[in-house]
C-alpha cells in the first residue's frame, strides 16, 4: 500500500470513530515509538523495557498564560517546550530518555489541528532522544496545559545534585540567559510577537528561538557522567537560584570566576542591548535555558561542550554562592512566589 493510500484509510477509519478517538489516532502519527517500547499507545498502559532494574522518572507541566502565550509561540513551539523541559531534566541525572507520557487539558478555543501541530512539535523533540512517547491523555479544561512524565536510565549510574565536592571544577554546557533575553524582547516589542522566528533579525532570532522552545544539550548528561561528574543539575529557574540548590545539597560553596562567565554574557550583547537589560543580570538570573551545571574531580576531561566556570569550596554554614569571592543572592524564578 503506497502512502497516499495508507493516508486516505486512516482518514476514512477516523471519520468512523468519536472526536476523542479520531484525535489520539491523528496524534499518534507523529509520535516516536522509542526503541525501549514493549507496548506502546494504545492499551491501558505502556510497558517499557528496563534491563538495568531501575528507572528515573520525572514530571513537569506547562500552563497557558503562566509559562508561555499562544501570542508569542506557536502551538508546535509548545509542544517542543514542554518536551525539552523534561527530557532535559533525564540529561541532568545523567540520564537518557526511555519514554514519556503526555495529558493535555484542550480548552475549547483550540482546534483538534492546533492540537495536532502540538503533537507534532513534541513528538519531533522527542526525536532528537532515543525515546518513545507511550502514551497520555486528553480532556476538556478552561485553558491549555500540558503535563508530562518522562522515564529514562543512567548507563553510568545516577548523578544527583548534593554529591559536590571541595576541590571540583564547576561547569556548564549550553547557553544562560538567552530565554530570558528572548522574553524581554518580545515582551517590548522589540520582537513582534506575531513574526516567526524564521523572520526575525538574525543577531535577535536565537534569543527569541531559545524562549519559546529551549534546546537542551541531552547526550551531554550521559558524557558528563561517563567522565565522572560528581553533581550535576539542570539550569531551570537561573544560574544564581539553581546554583543555590546544588550548593545547599552538597553542602558546600559554589565559588563562579567572573572572568570564566564572561563569555555567557558576551553571547547576550546583542539581545540585551536591543532589550534594555543587564546581560550580567540574565546569566545569573535568566531561567529555563535548560543547560547543565555540573560538578567534576579537578583532574576529569571535561566532555565537549562544557565550560569551567569556577569551583568548588568548603561552606562554613550550609551552602553558599559566590561570584569572585563576593556572595550571589538568589534572584531567579521561583514558580510559587512571582505572580
Amino acid at each position: 500500500m503506497d502512502p497516499e493510500q495508507e493516508a486516505q484509510m486512516g482518514r476514512q477509519w477516523e471519520a468512523q470513530m468519536g472526536r476523542e478517538d479520531a484525535l489520539i489516532a491523528a496524534m499518534r502519527r507523529h509520535l516516536p515509538v522509542g526503541e525501549r517500547t514493549l507496548i506502546g499507545s494504545g492499551d491501558d498502559c505502556a510497558s517499557i523495557a528496563a534491563p538495568e532494574q531501575r528507572f528515573i522518572v520525572t514530571t513537569d507541566a506547562i500552563v497557558e498564560n503562566e509559562h508561555f502565550t499562544l501570542e508569542w509561540s506557536s502551538f508546535h513551539d509548545v509542544g517542543r517546550r514542554a518536551a525539552a523541559q523534561n527530557l532535559a531534566d533525564i540529561a541532568a541525572q545523567g540520564g537518557r530518555a526511555s519514554a514519556l507520557v503526555v495529558a493535555l487539558v484542550m480548552p475549547p478555543y483550540v482546534s483538534d489541528e492546533q492540537v495536532v501541530d502540538l503533537v507534532t512539535g513534541f513528538g519531533q523533540e522527542v526525536s532528537c532522544t532515543r525515546a518513545g512517547v507511550v502514551g497520555g491523555d486528553v480532556t476538556a479544561g478552561s485553558q491549555l496545559v500540558v503535563s508530562v512524565t518522562a522515564l529514562g536510565y543512567t548507563p553510568y549510574g545516577d548523578v544527583q545534585r548534593g554529591n559536590a565536592q571541595v576541590g571540583d571544577v564547576v561547569a556548564i554546557c549550553g547557553t544562560l540567559g538567552f530565554s530570558y533575553v528572548g522574553y524581554q524582547l518580545l515582551k517590548t516589542g522589540q520582537v513582534p510577537g506575531t513574526l516567526r522566528t524564521s523572520e526575525v533579525q538574525p543577531t535577535l532570532a536565537p534569543y527569541v528561538d531559545t524562549y519559546r522552545a529551549p534546546h537542551p544539550p541531552y547526550e551531554a548528561g550521559v558524557l558528563a557522567a561517563q567522565a565522572g561528574a560528581h553533581a550535576m543539575m539542570d539550569i531551570s529557574d537561573g544560574l544564581s537560584t539553581d546554583a543555590k540548590r546544588m550548593a545547599d545539597a552538597s553542602a558546600v560553596t559554589l565559588a563562579f570566576v567572573g572572568t570564566q562567565l564572561r563569555g555567557f554574557s558576551r553571547q547576550l550583547k546583542p539581545g540585551a542591548e536591543a532589550a534594555g537589560v543587564d546581560p550580567w543580570e540574565c546569566v545569573l538570573n535568566g531561567g529555563e535555558d535548560h543547560s547543565l551545571l555540573a560538578c567534576f574531580p579537578p583532574e576529569s576531561t571535561l566532555p565537549d561542550g562544557f565550560q569551567v566556570v569556577g569551583r568548588v569550596e568548603e561552606s562554613a554554614e550550609g551552602g553558599a554562592v559566590t561570584l569572585d569571592g563576593r556572595p550571589v543572592a538568589e534572584a531567579g524564578w521561583d514558580h510559587l512566589s512571582e505572580r
